[in-house]
């Protein structure tokens, strides 16, 4: 057989293999609320791609993040194991406990195994553009390390606060994007604040919406795992001008200063709205890449978000952190809380899939999910052997019948930052419990989801066995954590 024959059959052979392997792109939003997109409800932002994905596929409403800020909440994403058992529980900077790095949140371990890896021994090729929070470069945690052939976009979740930063990463490589970058934290308490003095030369996103274009159009004739945690519409507020400007005026007579954190912006509403129709056209374009080369019948789109909608700033009446507004958006959908919080505000985020054929089109889904489900789910949609030791409990025979379906696996959230808080979810009911790490700890709570989705009738008196019944799930489920401690409460402790 000559080498030309050989080299052709070779070719020819690729499309063969790949159309027998599903694709997937998983896109992340950063700080969306259960209620900023208009297939959830939203008024106000239009949100015209991702309501197409939805009538396109199926919108899942008791959809949950699997922790109530970012970096825990990508941890159990990428390893499957909830927060009983993940080894990122909270934000910390690794700098904390390894003085080598400088910028970064504290690393996932060698042995820690990510979905990513998963495909990528199964020969898939496996790209992230967005924003990381797992490990520092140069540690155990960081992308090229945990299953990603290539990263392009921020490493460290406290340069992502910054739109136009200096750089980003490709791989392990430093990409100067921005001569003159801007700083994600400033404040002017007087003069007039201009929108002109916050924008830099190359604005990141636009360069990381690009680079997943090019992955998909490269990597069309094998099979592919696309992670796309993309940071809007998480706050410092400043889009391009020309985002901002579809948006009423009449909507920002207040201009924000900067005083509860992050950029002074003269049209905080408008900023807000901007960045999340600015995600909506980022998805509307990975949509695109995926029709142009012809992919989106054998591609699973997900969409989701990390965690609820910007929590308030007790530095401010009128804004929340950052200069966001969520009531005036009605970002959580009437649910209670924010991003922070283990309420349904903070951790109940909009999900919808997608696959043309196999996920039935235009339906809504009541099926209880979260992100540790999203390992063993996306292994069976692909038809990969699971590794051992996971938390989670594949969705993908809910997502694909289209029924709502009962859960098995327990869903909980242990959580040490912001007070110290737990969750347990039993059923339609759900138990709380805060400010485990203060002076003056919380009762235990419990509501009924169901009857009571904005948890606004404790039953705790009434219902201790679930009470109980909580406290024996997380001391079953819950492995020490030196790095991230909260000490699990008893069940004999007095309900409000």
């Amino acid at each position: 057989m000559t080498f030309r024959l050989v080299t052709l059959l070779l070719l020819l052979a690729v499309p063969a293999f790949a159309a027998e392997k599903l694709n997937v792109v998983f896109i992340l939003a950063d700080d969306l609320g259960w209620g900023e997109l208009g297939s959830f409800g939203q008024k106000k932002i239009p949100t015209p791609n991702l309501d197409q994905l939805a009538t396109q596929g199926t919108r899942f409403t008791r959809h949950y993040s699997g922790a109530p800020v970012c970096a825990p909440s990508r941890c159990v994403l990428m390893t499957g194991k909830h927060l009983g058992h993940a080894e990122v529980r909270g934000n910390q900077q690794a700098k904390v406990t390894d003085k080598r790095f400088t910028e970064g949140q504290f690393p996932i371990s060698e042995s820690a195994v990510t979905i990513a890896q998963v495909f990528q021994k199964a020969g898939y090729a496996t790209g992230a553009m967005g924003k990381w929070g797992l490990g520092p470069v140069g540690s155990t945690g960081e992308p090229n390390r945990k299953g990603f052939d290539l990263f392009f976009g921020y490493n460290c979740q406290s340069i992502a606060h910054s739109y136009y930063p200096e750089y980003l990463w490709r791989n392990g490589e430093k990409v100067t994007i921005n001569a003159k970058p801007i700083p994600g934290h400033a404040k002017q308490p007087k003069g007039e604040v201009k929108q002109s003095d916050w924008i830099g030369e190359n604005y990141a996103p636009k360069l990381m919406i690009a680079e997943a274009e090019t992955f998909i159009a490269a990597n069309q004739a094998r099979p592919f795992f696309l992670y796309l945690p993309f940071i809007e519409p998480h706050v410092s507020m400043h889009p391009p001008k020309e985002s901002v400007d579809r948006f009423p005026a009449e909507w920002d007579a207040t201009v924000y200063r900067g005083e509860a954190g992050y950029l002074p912006n003269p049209r905080p509403r408008a900023a807000y709205a901007a960045m999340i129709s600015d995600l909506d056209r980022y998805v509307g374009r990975v949509l695109a890449a995926l029709d142009q080369a012809k992919l989106a019948d054998r591609t699973l789109v997900i969409f989701s978000s990390d965690n609820g909608a910007t929590h308030p700033s007790p530095a401010s009446k009128q804004f929340h952190i950052g200069g966001a507004d969520p009531v005036f958006f009605n970002s959580t959908g009437g649910l209670r809380g924010y991003k922070g919080s283990v309420y349904e505000g903070g951790i109940r985020v909009p999900m919808i899939a997608r696959l043309p054929g196999k996920i039935p089109a235009g339906t809504v889904n009541e099926t209880p999910g979260y992100f540790a489900d999203w390992f063993p789910t996306l292994c069976d949609a692909a038809g990969l052997a699971k590794p051992g030791g996971l938390d989670g409990q594949s969705l993908w025979s809910a997502i694909t019948s289209g029924k709502t379906s009962a859960r098995t696996a327990p869903m909980l959230w242990v959580f040490p930052e912001y007070g110290g808080q737990v969750a347990v979810r039993l059923g339609d009911f759900k138990v709380v419990r805060q400010g485990l790490k203060t002076k003056t700890p919380g009762a235990w709570e419990v509501y009924d989801l169901a009857a009571d989705p904005a948890e606004t009738k404790d039953l705790a008196a009434k219902r201790a066995d679930l009470v109980a019944q909580a406290e024996t799930l997380l001391r079953r489920e819950v492995a020490e954590n030196k790095t991230f401690p909260l000490a699990i409460p008893g069940v004999n402790v007095a309900t409000k």
